[in-house]
């Protein structure tokens, strides 16, 4: 006895259909799954046999097969509980078959056949968006997360026992069009599934109209509409650290903030966030799908549409920041894309942490590899960085002495590796807040009004650069075409080179940033004005 249905599974950010090909045949009792799968989906087995026994089902005392092709793409998760279990009812006559073509089963089942959650069920719809015959199945709790992708059509069901019954009275037509008047399950019908594509366009189900995801120029919401983050208007002072934030945000690069305890760095930090653009429909659907992935998005089944903020403490390990682990789940890193990656205290991070950051910073993507396989995420996010300029915070305070010794300072310092710094393309000094300041009553520049500069910003390097990219983006051969100077120009930044001892790196990230400073300005070229103020932004380098 055969039976073949359909469930799926996720590699990376990606889910692949998955023919779970069942067999029951005479011979001593066994129970085995072959096709790469993980721990869990070997510890189905017993989850399998007790669900379907507890669901009043009989459990075949057969050898069964259940083979999960293709074969040679490794399968994790507990998933495929279901997909196994109704595989397996189906071959012994238990369920009935003509529909299981139409239908893709995801979900882990309880001992007593109850279907649980399982992680990355965006991802999966979005997958399955490509081909309008399925039909998703899967746990109550998943299901608005499901709905979000309007070409398909996805029904729940709380018990095994409940599905198979509704299986059973669907039409036994493979032409039938399956709708809720057919069976009991929850289908989730919408007159987009058979005539949207979903390579020209995704409709994502959020209490509004949108009309194509891949339309990057699109938001979400209205600029600064988030009460998530710190206003920029309420830090008292610190008028050259918050210009350095607004460079930053316009053209995506990453900082390091350099000051005593109590200067408002973290303030800093958090505010970023709120001046940064909103998220794009294809950047708020990749955002999403991370988290579901992480089983960080919960069952409310909304879009994420503002930008993630992470600041993970400075004990994490290298598999907490960036990922991995049996399951090769994303990390702080990966959950910060397209968003704020706070690294605070970034000298008490382990140096490993430190210095794994280095590819990803530069590529804008890590490949996570393991001995099961590997797996490729996106890293398009900005890193913003806080320390203290000694141990013991007050080195260059004229206030309160420092107390820590050349030596010591040195030993703090080169906790960073000058590679890492390369990358940082703004070294700010955030000096302690006068009392004067503290209580000046003048309103300073709000979030909003910094953020609208932020976005003419950007619109002039999608313009230049194309697929929402910005101007830390740009390649050498791009930074080449772009970042021209003029001889009055050229003649600074050879000065400045030598001066500082620059890399080439450094070299090039100095022009990228002079690019951004010269679009807030609107600007076509880059004028000596724009290189000077870029040069000052390089505290921390040797020379300074």
């Amino acid at each position: 006895m055969f039976a073949q249905v359909y469930g799926l599974a996720i590699n990376g950010l990606q889910a692949h259909l998955i023919r779970v090909e069942v067999d029951v045949s005479n011979g001593l009792p066994d129970f085995s799954i072959v096709g790469l799968p993980n721990t869990a989906v070997r510890e189905a087995r017993e989850r399998v046999r007790s669900a379907i026994k507890n669901s009043g089902f009989d459990f075949p005392l057969q050898r069964i097969t259940v083979n999960l092709a293709p074969a040679d793409l490794k399968k994790d998760g507990s998933g495929l509980d279901l997909p196994i279990a109704i595989g397996i009812l189906a071959a012994t006559g238990q369920c009935s078959t003509p529909s299981l073509d139409q239908l893709v089963f995801v979900g882990e089942l309880s001992l007593e056949g109850q279907l649980r959650p399982v992680p990355g069920i965006l991802a999966m719809a979005v997958s399955l968006a490509k081909d309008s015959k399925y039909n998703l199945i899967v746990p109550p709790e998943n299901l608005s997360e499901a709905k979000l992708i309007e070409e398909i059509k996805c029904g729940a069901s709380p018990y095994l026992s409940e599905l198979v019954a509704a299986i059973n009275q669907m039409p036994h037509s493979a032409d039938s069009s399956l709708s809720p008047s057919h069976s009991n399950l929850d289908f989730h019908d919408n007159p987009l599934f058979s005539a949207s594509n979903i390579e020209n366009s995704i409709s994502v189900h959020t209490g509004f109209s949108i009309n194509s995801i891949t339309n990057n120029s699109t938001f979400l919401q209205q600029p600064n509409s988030s009460s998530d983050f710190i206003d920029i208007s309420t830090i008292k002072g610190q008028l050259q650290a918050k210009r350095a934030l607004e460079i930053a945000a316009a053209g995506g690069h990453n900082i390091i903030l350099v000051g005593p305890p109590g200067s408002g760095k973290t303030l800093l930090a958090k505010a970023y966030a709120g001046i940064l653009p909103p998220l794009t429909r294809s950047e708020s659907l990749e955002v999403t799908k991370i988290y579901s992935i992480a089983g960080l998005l919960g069952h409310n089944g909304h879009l994420i549409t503002n930008r993630p903020f992470r600041q993970p403490h400075h004990s994490a390990t290298a598999v907490g920041i960036l990922g991995g682990g049996r399951d090769l789940k994303p990390g702080e890193l990966i959950l910060a894309n397209h968003g704020v990656l706070f690294l605070d205290e970034l000298p008490e991070f382990s140096r490993d942490v430190l210095e794994s950051l280095r590819q990803p910073l530069e590529d804008r993507e890590l490949t996570i590899t393991r001995q099961r396989g590997s797996v490729r995420y996106p890293a398009r996010l900005s890193i913003v960085a806080s320390m203290n300029p000694c141990p013991c915070g007050w080195y260059g305070d004229g206030n309160r002495p420092c107390t820590c010794t050349p030596r010591q300072i040195h030993n703090y310092r080169n906790r960073i590796s000058g590679p890492l710094l390369d990358r940082f393309d703004l070294h700010i000094e955030v000096p302690r807040v006068e009392f004067e300041e503290l209580h000046d009553i003048s309103p300073g520049e709000s979030s909003a009004t910094v953020q609208k500069r932020v976005l003419k910003a950007r619109e002039i390097q999608w313009t230049r650069l194309g697929e929402s990219r910005t101007n830390a983006e740009m390649s050498a051969q791009e930074t080449a075409q772009h970042c021209s100077l003029d001889p009055l120009g050229q003649e600074l930044l050879r000065r400045t080179f030598k001066q500082l001892n620059l890399s080439a790196r450094s070299h090039d990230r100095i022009l990228r940033l002079s690019r951004t400073i010269a679009d807030l300005e609107g600007e076509k070229d880059i004028e000596p004005r724009h290189l000077a103020e870029a040069l000052q932004y390089r505290a921390l380098d040797p020379a300074t």
